[in-house]
């Protein structure tokens, strides 16, 4: 195990540019997520550190070693693909034995691993069988175990859930979790999943456009997110633009609905500045006189969804599932936190483009 460093790490197709110039620390034994859309660079920054696409510049350390000039094999990093890529005409005992044979492990340490790794990933009674004769879970596993024998420096995956059904998923990533804290292999995550990534994760990358956009814990970047991307990307939410005026040490938003709050930072003087008020801090109550009204809601089992009007505007909120439900047409009174934190990259003069 080892931590992982990129410095200025880069990758251009000609004019097009896939990742800008890039810095990333991962530490001994974390587990970090790269988060973002479709696109965003996360999978090429991920194949970069394992050496499958080449980089255009920048550096990888993986401890102390320098090791983007050294070829996939003599990385130490082992990775969890997508799509299992199991050998389909082999066992899955000899799917396990197949890199330990290549790298010339001796046998009776290859069958410690394989043991070790069989029981941490619960493949006891699978090893006679074939590739097709598992399950997509079991599949899965295997590749995970696969991963594992090797005892890399670090592991990474390559979004290795998104091909199994929802529930199937939920299992396997608490599996994952479970594990990683058994094994403690250095680990980075690529995902454009949100909840696996707050539900796995010691910390989140969130990328967008080739760069990363914040970095954060998953519930600071949920609870105090600095970015509207990163905010309007992870979870639900409300961006709202605010006009502000500052009282001696304090700045005040005004939202929408006439309500005023405070804001964490100070905001200078004649600007506007937007915030994100999750769904579930926006509070309804019945009021004929509100200025609000529900025009659909979403009924869930734990939560109900709510859609509502204020003026022109279309908000989200949602309340517990044991709640009556607040009826379409319904006038509703609207309760915001005391206090908001205003989003650093959505900061403007007032009447100016956010």
């Amino acid at each position: 195990m080892a931590a992982l460093t990129l410095r200025g790490v880069h990758k251009s197709y000609g004019a097009a540019v896939a990742l800008v110039p890039t810095d990333m620390h991962i530490a001994h034994s974390e587990f970090v997520t790269l988060l973002g859309p479709s696109g965003c660079g996360k999978t090429t920054l991920l194949r970069m550190v394992a050496g499958i696409t080449p980089t255009s510049g920048g550096e990888i350390y993986l401890g102390d070693q320098r090791v983007d000039n050294l070829p996939p094999e003599k990385r130490d990093i082992a990775m969890v693909f997508q799509t299992y890529a199991l050998f389909p005409h082999l066992s899955v005992r000899k799917n396990l034995a197949f890199g330990l044979a290549m790298k010339k492990v001796a046998t009776p340490e290859q069958r410690r691993r394989i043991e070790h790794a069989v029981a941490i990933c619960k493949l006891d009674g699978l090893l006679d069988r074939m590739p097709r004769q598992l399950s997509g879970g079991q599949q899965q596993r295997v590749a995970l175990a696969r991963a594992i024998v090797m005892q890399p420096a670090l592991l990474l995956f390559d979004e290795p859930l998104s091909n199994l059904d929802a529930k199937l998923r939920e299992s396997l990533r608490e599996e994952l979790v479970a594990l990683h804290r058994r094994v403690g292999t250095t680990s980075l995550y690529v995902t454009h999943d949100q909840t696996e990534a707050m539900a796995m994760s010691d910390r989140i990358m969130v990328m967008n456009q080739g760069r990363i956009v914040e970095s954060g814990t998953p519930i600071d970047l949920y609870r105090r997110p600095c970015s509207a991307f990163a905010a309007d990307f992870l979870g639900q939410t409300n961006l709202l633009t605010l006009a502000v005026e500052s009282i001696g040490t304090a700045s005040l938003g005004t939202l929408p609905w006439g309500a005023t709050v405070a804001l964490a930072d100070v905001i200078p003087r004649s600007r506007t500045a937007m915030v994100s008020l999750r769904p579930e801090d926006l509070l309804l109550q019945a009021d004929p006189d509100g200025q609000g009204q529900v025009t659909a809601h979403s009924f869930a089992g734990a939560h109900v969804s709510y859609s509502v009007r204020v003026g022109r505007l279309l908000l989200r909120a949602s309340a517990g599932g044991s709640h009556g439900l607040l009826p379409i047409g319904q006038r509703v009174q609207l309760t915001a936190p005391m206090e908001l934190r205003a989003l650093r990259d959505a900061i403007a003069p007032v009447g100016g483009l956010l």
